[in-house]
This record gives structure tokens, sequence and C-alpha cells, in this order.
């Protein structure tokens, strides 16, 4: 029997805050800083500015160009209304599994980080390992980006980052960005006999609804096979309300959506397209009502992560992998906006997507190993 990960009860420890998006995460930071501070490492808080969250950063190694950032999350999501089989907030052993809120998404990743910090510290690193820990990635990978700031602030550039999201150690080179909106139609309110003067706010969001179901339909059609499921942009919108009564046209209506777009693809070109539509179905309100409107509101914007022609990222994992397949997600991470800021970044982490967010949420013992094990090759290869 292969030995228990070393990782396991930091793994524990960081399963034991309940870190959900919605709640602090500064019990959880402290806990991290007192860590590496043991160690005698300097960790860098990143505070939030309403005060209850932080991100937190540590380099380890000497002050030089050309290290690796191993980037975690720290929140995760709820776990009301679903059925456990063991305390959530307790890390269970049963059958080679590791159960828990956040072990697979992402914590196991961030406690093979942390339990390793020991041996980086007495390894001979030539480059440096920064553990990259942020906050409200759950939400819309909100805080990320103010993390990355302060690591290209604060010190020499990486060359390479590692996002170890689940993807069960797999090299995964390019996932989807996501565009998400609000939409709110307002009508005017007449009674259902003389619905011709009026203006129905739900008839108005029903067309910009069908609007995108009717673009990803030729979406799908137009696509070629590729590596990611489905190998098109989507259109979705999830969330609708509105109306009063089946005999008055409807003075308002409300509705959330979200685009998944191809890393080939702009972002911004598809909310032009969206608005564009949205202004369209307006100015036909319009002209039965001035007063009447339908405005899209931008609520978050993910960039994808695009595949890097022999970027060093790519090149590392695969090195400390042995993966030399194609991997890409439709899920999206905090590795576009790393992209974004020039940085070459891949995602590899242990767990698989599919136990992420579910009850009896799990990481397997060998996943947290296969961790351990990257990170241990990475330790190597930074020393040589």
């Amino acid at each position: 029997m292969a030995p228990a990960p070393v990782s396991r009860d930091m793994l524990a420890r960081l399963v034991a805050f309940p870190t959900v998006s919605t709640a602090s995460n500064l019990d959880l930071v402290a806990f991290v800083e007192g860590w590496l501070a043991e160690h005698g490492i300097a960790p860098v808080r990143v505070p939030d500015l309403a005060g209850g969250k932080a991100s937190v950063f540590a380099r380890i190694g000497p002050d030089v160009p050309g290290g690796v950032v191993l980037s975690a999350h720290t929140d995760v999501v709820p776990v009301t209304g679903q059925a456990w089989s063991s305390d959530p907030w307790t890390l269970t052993e049963r059958d080679g599994r590791l159960y828990g809120r956040g072990t697979c998404d992402m914590k196991g990743f961030a406690a093979a980080a942390l339990a390793l910090v020991p041996e980086m510290t007495a390894a001979p690193l030539r480059r440096p390992i920064l553990i990259a820990l942020s906050h409200d990635e759950e939400i819309g990978c909100l805080k990320a980006p103010e993390l990355i700031e302060a690591i290209l602030a604060t010190g020499p550039r990486p060359e390479a980052v590692i996002v170890g999201e689940p993807s069960e150690m797999r090299v995964v080179t390019g996932h989807k960005g996501s565009w998400e909106f609000a939409g709110h139609a307002r009508g005017h309110e007449v009674h259902s006999s003389l619905v011709h003067t009026g203006v129905s706010a739900v008839t108005a969001a029903a067309r910009m609804i069908a609007w995108t179901a009717d673009t990803m339909a030729e979406n799908a059609r137009a696509a070629l096979p590729g590596a990611f499921v489905p190998p098109y942009t989507t259109l979705h919108v999830g969330v609708v309300k509105g109306g009063t009564a089946k005999n008055i046209t409807a003075r308002d209506c409300s509705f959330i959506g979200e685009v998944r777009v191809m890393p080939e693809e702009s972002i911004a070109e598809w909310r032009a397209r969206l608005e564009a539509e949205a202004a369209r179905i307006e100015a036909e309100m319009q002209a039965i009502r001035p007063e009447t409107s339908l405005i899209l509101e931008s609520t978050i914007a993910i960039p994808p992560l695009v595949p890097e022609p022999d970027g060093a990222a790519e090149r590392l994992a695969r090195a400390l992998t042995g993966d030399n397949g194609t991997h890409v997600v439709s899920y999206q991470t905090e590795a576009g906006q790393f992209q974004e800021r020039g940085l070459s970044t891949v995602v590899c982490g242990p767990g698989s997507i599919t136990e992420a967010h579910q009850p009896d949420e799990y990481l397997s013992l060998d996943q947290l190993s296969a961790a351990e094990t990257f990170i241990r090759r990475l330790i190597r290869h930074l020393s040589e």
C-alpha cells in the first residue's frame, strides 16, 4: 500500500474552514500566514476593500525572475440543501477517498503546495515557487486580478503559472471564456384585451431569449468537431422573472444569462452582438411606447485560456506529468486572467470536475499523492 499523502493533514485543516463565498475566509488566511511564517516565509496579504476577505501569496526561494506560480482559490460553494453522508466541514476518509467540501475544488491542490513548504525551503531552489491563494473565484473569478497585480508589483516576473483546478493532473491548455449578463425589459401595462396598445416586457424578454437559443443553434450547425464539448460558443438564459397577471401586459421582466465563448472568439464581439439585438427589440418596443426599454447589464466577464504555441507553462507541466495529450475544458478559471497579464499559464490539478460542487465531494488519495509528486518534481526542476 502506498504511504499516506503528507498533505492529508493539511487538507483536513483547510476543509475545516467553512469558506463559502458568502462568508469570510480570514481565519483560513491567518492559518496559512502562520504556517508560512513558521517556516521562515513572509506572506503577503491582499485584503478585500470591504475588509472581510483576503487573498495571500508567498515567494519561496530566491528573488529572481523565472519562478513558477501555484494558484488556487480558497472559497467553496455552499452545502445548503445537499444530502451529505458525513460532515462536509470534517475531512472523512472512506475507501481511498477524502470527503469534504472543497477537497476537489480546490483545497486539495492548495494543501499539497502548503504541506510541501518545508521541502521547498530545504531545497537549493535556483528560481522561486510562488503559492497564490485567491478568493471569490466561485462567484466569478472576481479577486484573482488583484492578487495577480500584487504578485507582479512586488517581485520579479514569474515564468509560468499552474492553476490547480481539478483536471485529474492532466495538462489543460485551453478553456472557454464567459460573459454573464442581467437583462431587464420595461414594458407598458394595459388590459390584455387592448394588447395592441401596450408593450409586454415578458414578450420582449422572450424575444431576446429566443434569439440566444436560435444563435446557439446556428453555432452548433456551423461547428466543426474539436476538443471542446460542445465545440462551439454557447448561449443560455437560466433565470426569468416577470409579469403580474395573465390579463395584464407585463410592465417588468428580468432575466439572467451567460455566453461561454470559444478561446479563438472575442467576448467583446459577443457582447456587442447581444446588445445590438437588444437595441433592435427595444426600438420596436419604443415605436409603440417611447418610455419602454430593454437593457442588458454586464455582470461578469472571465477571459478564456488560449492555447499557447510552445508556451513555457505547457512545456513545464508536460515535463512534470508526462502528459502529452490535448485537453481543454468548458468551465472557467483564473488561468485566463493570469494569461491576460502576459503570464504563460495552464490548468493542472488533482481530482475530477465531475465531483466538484456535489454532495459528498471527494478527492481520492491517489490524486492527492499525484499532486504531491507533481510539486516535488517542480521543486527538483527549479533546483537544477
